[in-house]
């Protein structure tokens, strides 16, 4: 049993490893900040681009270059330093600087040429766009809401991705493989598994199979906090995306 209580070492206070992407962009060390716009990017390129696709009704290819540009030019103009947290959500300021950028290139009569962006970032818009045909949005759907849902997509996305490198990290794939069948692949599966079906099909006890989900779903639970830590701007913001997400606080 103590074996499944930590599968990412010990647990220590929020934010554990990531400090605020807000703060990092602006810190005077190269590593650090270099290491915030990765993790800004990681977090918010594919609601920008699926954004950009479903607000302003651009061809995958256009929105591809969009959101390359916005992102290379939001490193290289250092564009966050406008960020009011008083006045906006740091999402919100994310959405609206989108709109104010590819407003701009609609004005200048498509100035921005294919493959003409300078820093090309290594993203998967193949994926994105999958995403984007297996999730459109309502019609009716508020902009901003539209951009939160994906961002929260993206954000239990990174958080899987951490969660199964640390499982490996630490000999725990079968943790994860677990928690992966049972609660990433079992609901989208025509019948709910059973945890007797998964201690067969993985051959162990299924008190084993129950300690083991506790174990991952807590640590997930964690890397999501960790991440939503980091992509907000204060307590009182992270403290409401909690309620949303989880509906209660996080010490």
């Amino acid at each position: 049993m103590d074996d499944d209580t930590d599968l990412g070492g010990p647990v220590v206070a929020f934010p554990s490893t990531r400090a605020s992407l807000i703060h990092a962009v602006g810190s005077d060390d190269r590593a650090i900040r270099q290491q915030a716009e990765q993790d800004l990017i990681a977090a918010y390129w594919k609601p920008v681009y699926k954004y950009i696709r479903c607000k302003w009704e651009v061809p995958n290819e256009d929105a591809k270059d969009l959101t390359q540009a916005f992102f290379a030019r939001a490193v290289e103009k250092s564009f966050l330093s406008g960020f009011e947290p008083a006045k906006a959500r740091f999402r919100t300021f994310i959405r609206v600087c989108v709109d104010g950028f590819v407003a701009n290139e609609q004005r200048a009569a498509g100035r921005l040429k294919r493959g003409g962006v300078a820093r090309v970032l290594a993203l998967d818009f193949d994926t994105a766009e999958g995403e984007l045909r297996r999730h459109a949005p309502a019609a009716a759907v508020d902009p901003d809401e539209y951009f939160r849902q994906e961002w929260v997509r993206g954000l239990f996305a990174l958080a899987v991705e951490d969660l199964r490198l640390q499982c490996a990290a630490s000999g725990k794939t079968a943790h994860f493989a677990l928690f992966e069948r049972y609660d990433l692949d079992g609901p989208d599966g025509p019948e709910r598994l059973t945890y007797g079906q998964l201690a067969q099909e993985f051959g162990l006890p299924v008190t084993q199979v129950t300690n083991h989900l506790a174990a991952v779903r807590r640590q997930f639970r964690r890397l999501v906090l960790e991440r939503l830590r980091a992509s907000t701007s204060s307590d009182d913001e992270y403290q409401d995306e909690v309620r949303r997400l989880f509906g209660g606080d996080v010490g």
